[in-house]
């Protein structure tokens, strides 16, 4: 059986790229839900009923363990699908999200206390974050700030220039106006790391920039580790499917800027067995 990764649309590529290169071996499935994206300013229940959909279209693709890309998704269909939804119809699989290894990393790298998030306004009004953090590091303050102008650049092509320095900047000063001691800024949205030389270039020298591909990853290699009764159920012949709800040339070109490779998506229905 396959590990599946999916999100509302391309960003999920970037976390993706990560735990391919960190574990080459195994078979995976990409789901791209390009069709519905992005899912950001959607109603919770709207982002429950897309999410779990592509989690049953990935299960009757033959995957064991799914990891939800999308932090929109992982903040509002989450929780449900792992109490309610997994324990009724798929009780021997597992679906992760990566909303707990992105604040483990923030409490762990900040020195002040005092974290900023940037992300969709989806993510930003679930306070996913503000609850993860209250658990593993209550001491510890986050400023959250939605970015929704972030997205339509990238998936524009727009990765430098003037407009992008725009919205950096403004959302930065939006960021620190609650606090002037963040030290660590967490980019909690796929798109955001194509971004991320430019915001480095724009951010205080001081602060810390997290991208969730550097953790995300090596999270899902402790998780298989220390849970060998998954590991065993993953074939391992270094096998890739990449597939969309929309347009496959539309993917396959946005696709190879995530990348930095060719690929050959299909175009699926998610009412389809196969």
């Amino acid at each position: 059986m396959k590990i599946g990764v999916f999100d509302s649309g391309y960003g999920g590529l970037s976390i993706f790229k990560a735990i391919e290169q960190l574990l080459p071996e195994y078979d995976y499935i990409y789901l791209g839900d390009n069709a519905r994206a992005p899912y950001g300013s959607r109603s919770f229940e709207t982002i429950l009923k897309f999410t779990t959909e592509c989690v049953e279209f990935l299960f009757r693709q033959d995957c064991h363990l799914i990891i939800i890309a999308c932090n929109t998704a992982s903040a509002k269909a989450l929780r449900n699908i792992q109490q309610a939804y997994l324990p009724r119809t798929f009780p021997e699989r597992r679906v992760l999200g990566v909303i707990r290894p992105s604040a483990e990393q923030m409490a762990r790298q900040t020195r002040t206390g005092t974290v900023g998030l940037w992300a969709t306004e989806g993510t930003v009004r679930s306070m996913s974050y503000v609850m993860e953090l209250e658990k593993l590091a209550p001491s510890t303050r986050l400023i959250q700030q939605a970015c929704p102008m972030l997205v339509p650049l990238v998936e524009a092509g727009e990765l430098e220039g003037p407009a992008v320095e725009y919205f950096i900047d403004k959302y930065w000063r939006e960021t620190t106006r609650e606090s002037d001691e963040i030290d660590t800024l967490l980019l909690a949205c796929t798109h955001y790391p194509l971004l991320a030389n430019v915001i480095r270039r724009r951010l205080p020298g001081s602060v810390r920039l997290l991208l969730q591909s550097e953790f995300v990853a090596p999270s899902l290699r402790d998780y298989l580790c220390r849970h060998p009764e998954h590991d065993s159920r993953l074939s391992k012949g270094g096998t890739r499917r990449f597939l969309t709800t929309d347009r496959s040339d539309a993917f396959d070109r946005l696709a190879a800027i995530f990348l930095g490779y060719e690929v050959a998506s299909e175009r699926v229905a998610l009412d389809a067995a196969s």
